[in-house]
């Protein structure tokens, strides 16, 4: 039986989960979310808030890589793992070889052609990055997930 902590650390994905699983059967709903005029302005919301977080915790050392802005000298806390894209702002520490430059681009693809819709839709895929349909599609091994 699961303890209430448990509950409570799975709760967003499941929560996540669950909705996306109900939504997924209207397709008209999901046509109207995916469609470029709504997930657009998503991925542009999204590029802002990261451009902010990753600009003042990194002292804005920022650099253009293709399509990504690397934002670099984060602490630690302010992103997960080794880096986190979000929108077209990838957040890091130090974590910037080219292979994981181009993981974090397909994620940055991802993020614009999902918009705000890629965040309930990852926590569906799964914290296991290896079933994680959006970590497999931006190539396991180059995001340093091995394989």
């Amino acid at each position: 039986m699961p303890t209430d902590e448990s509950r409570s650390a799975e709760s967003p994905a499941r929560a996540a989960g669950g909705i996306v699983r109900r939504l997924s059967r209207l397709g008209w709903l999901r046509a109207i979310l995916l469609h470029p005029v709504v997930a657009r302005p998503g991925f542009w919301f999204a590029t802002a808030c990261a451009w902010v977080w990753g600009g003042v915790l990194g002292r804005f050392r920022m650099r253009r890589a293709g399509t990504l802005v690397v934002a670099s000298g984060l602490p630690k806390w302010a992103y997960g793992r080794g880096g986190t894209t979000i929108g077209a702002v990838y957040l890091t520490t130090n974590n910037t070889s080219p292979r994981v430059l181009e993981h974090e681009a397909v994620h940055c693809a991802q993020w614009k052609k999902y918009g705000l819709a890629l965040i309930p839709l990852y926590l569906d895929a799964g914290r296991d990055a290896r079933l994680n349909r959006f970590e497999i599609e931006a190539g396991l091994a180059k995001g340093g997930y091995g394989r």
